[in-house]
This record gives C-alpha cells, structure tokens and sequence, in this order.
C-alpha cells in the first residue's frame, strides 16, 4: 500500500504517467496498474483518464492529502528506526531559494560536521516551489523568505535579515554619497531576476513607492547571469546585502546600500508542520536554532 500511495503522490506531482514513473523508478505499465490496485483497494476513482493524465477526481485529491500524511509519516518512522541502530543517516533535500545559495553552508556544514552520516541534496528553487515541494514531500524543508507572502502551516526557524545593494562597476555613474534611495536606483538601467522570484516582487514593491516600478533590459533566474551583465558596465543590479558583499569582495564591483528607506525582509528555515520530525529533520531544525541564536 505505501509503495501505491507514493506513486500516487508522484503522479499528482507530475502529473503525467511517464515522468512520475521515472521519478519512481518504475516502468510507466508498473506505475499504471499500481493506481488502478489502489482505486480497486479504496473503491474510488482517483485519476480522470483520456490519452494522457487529466487531473485527479475530487476524491483524488482527498486521498493525496491522506496520501501525503501516511508516507510523511511512515518515512519518520523508517528514520527513527534508522537512527536508533546505526545513528543519524539518510538523505535531506533542501530548497533554497537562489538569493540565500551563497548562505546555505552556514546552516548545512556544522550541520553535516555534527551529523557525516547524513546526504544533504541542496537544489534552487523559487519560494512557491519550494512550499510545494515540501507539500508534495520531494523537499524535506527549505530556506526561504518567512514575511513577505503566506506560508501556509510549516515550522519556520528565522536565520537572518535580509537588507538590499545595488551592485554595480566603480566607474557606473550613481548620484554621490555613502547610499542611495530607491527613487534614483528606479532610473537606472537594470537587470534583475524575474518575476517569478519572490526577490523580484519585493524589489518590485521597493520600486513602486516612489514611481513605476523599473522595467529591466534583462532578466534572469540567476544571479550569476546578473553579475555577468553587471560586469559590462552597461547595467547595475539590486541584490540581497550577504550576496552583493560576496560579488564586490575583489574590488571589480562595489555594493552601495540602497536607503530612503533602508528594508529587511526575513529569511528563515520552514519544514512540514509535523510532529514528529524525523531525526535528520529535527537535528537540521536543531542547527537552524542554534545558527539563529548564533
């Protein structure tokens, strides 16, 4: 039954046959005849079927958030297990959204120092798909922004502010002094990440207070793509403090705080709102604490 249920919950993630039994490791014939045994098992049609998937029936998605709950904790359960003959071990999947990458090993390498028999898979996700994949149980937790848009029902372990620079060359003529305000950094030629990326909305929201919100020549998912832009000298970037800093370290480039106001925005650990965590969760949520008081 919890093999059927997971690939359940693999083809509602998908949502197509194919895919969710290569995310399963199954032939898409194995993955196809395990729904139908658990439609036979729970006596109710769970997936709307034509020449491809069409979406799960209204008693479908009763079931996968059943679904989710039984697996979630039937891995708990194989993790304690786990834990208590052979110590903590295991993989954690972690998003991240990609302004706070540069940050990720704060939290992850005392972690992994305390705990080497643990596998950590750190992937780059935006803030929406790393609350969905925590739901659908394909991220263990993640590390996103904790103020700015509804998280829903997860554990949330603030680890730092986060505060705004315009990364540009030396030579880019900005207005003179220490900073700048959000007024001039709208009249700039910009790249920014896109829209997508909760980043881009709330240096959106930053943007529209003095005017129209700035419209850039480039957009990226990447930071890495920005700076490369930004080394041209044709454009300038507005960047998280922690990220701005690590770019501007050699001198190439330099990070003016942008003030008028000056804004922080809360970056934090979120995991499943569930008791219990598993060992590895609990022990990464230890270190998320311990990192905050730090």
């Amino acid at each position: 039954m919890i093999d059927k249920l997971e690939m359940f919950i693999a083809l509602a993630r998908e949502r197509h046959f194919g895919r969710a039994a290569e995310a399963c490791r199954v032939t898409q014939p194995t993955l196809s005849s395990a729904i139908r045994q658990l439609e036979d098992q729970l006596g109710v049609q769970l997936v709307f079927r034509g020449s491809r998937f069409q979406g799960l029936t209204p008693e479908g998605a009763r079931v996968l958030d059943w679904a989710r709950r039984i697996v979630g904790d039937v891995r708990a359960l194989r993790d304690e297990m786990r834990a208590v003959r052979s110590g903590l071990s295991g993989n954690l999947r972690i998003g991240v959204i990609p302004t706070a990458v540069p940050m990720v090993a704060d939290l992850t390498a005392p972690f992994l120092e305390r705990h080497p028999g643990v596998h950590v898979r750190i992937l780059s996700r935006t803030s929406s798909e790393i609350l969905s994949g925590i739901e659908s149980l394909e991220f263990d937790a993640g590390i996103t922004y904790l103020d700015n848009e509804p998280l829903g029902r997860v554990t949330q372990i603030p680890l730092y502010a986060e505060s705004y620079r315009l990364v540009c060359t030396p030579d880019f003529p900005l207005p003179p002094g220490d900073s700048i305000g959000w007024d001039d950094v709208a009249r700039l030629p910009l790249c920014l990440l896109t829209a997508d990326m909760q980043n881009r909305r709330i240096v959106n929201q930053h943007l529209a207070g003095p005017g129209a919100p700035a419209t850039p020549s480039v957009e990226s998912n990447s930071p890495l793509a920005l700076i490369s832009h930004v080394m041209t000298g044709r454009w300038a970037s507005i960047l998280p403090k922690q990220l701005a800093d690590l770019f501007a370290a050699d001198g190439r480039l330099r990070a003016t705080p942008i003030a008028q106001p000056e804004v922080e925005h809360q970056v934090g650990l979120i995991a499943p709102h569930r008791e219990p965590h598993t060992p590895i969760l609990a022990a990464l949520i230890d270190a998320a604490r311990r990192l905050a008081g730090d």
